[in-house]
């Protein structure tokens, strides 16, 4: 599991099926537990495609800031996340 970071992190999780979802988070090791079933909660998205395993994170100070990040991977095509996967 990772380690806990302060503050709010922009993750990038791999489904069961190969596909990516993109989240924000304050506690990254509970939201990876919620989105494999281990704890309640996780998306909707992901419930159908379990196991997720975490391939990306950035750190930041703020939500504003995480979800800036957010909305920018949530625009990015698919070749273009993978890149950014490959050089995290």
């Amino acid at each position: 599991m990772p380690e806990k970071q302060p503050g709010w992190c922009v993750y990038i999780v791999r489904c069961a099926d190969d596909s990516l979802y993109t989240g924000v988070a304050t506690d990254l090791e509970r939201r990876l537990q919620e989105h494999n079933g281990a704890a309640r909660g996780g998306a909707k998205y992901t419930r159908a495609r379990r196991p997720v395993e975490l391939v990306y994170q950035e750190p930041f100070a703020t939500r504003s800031e995480a979800g800036k990040r957010e909305y920018q991977i949530k625009a990015m095509s698919r070749q273009q996340k993978l890149a950014l996967i490959e050089a995290g």
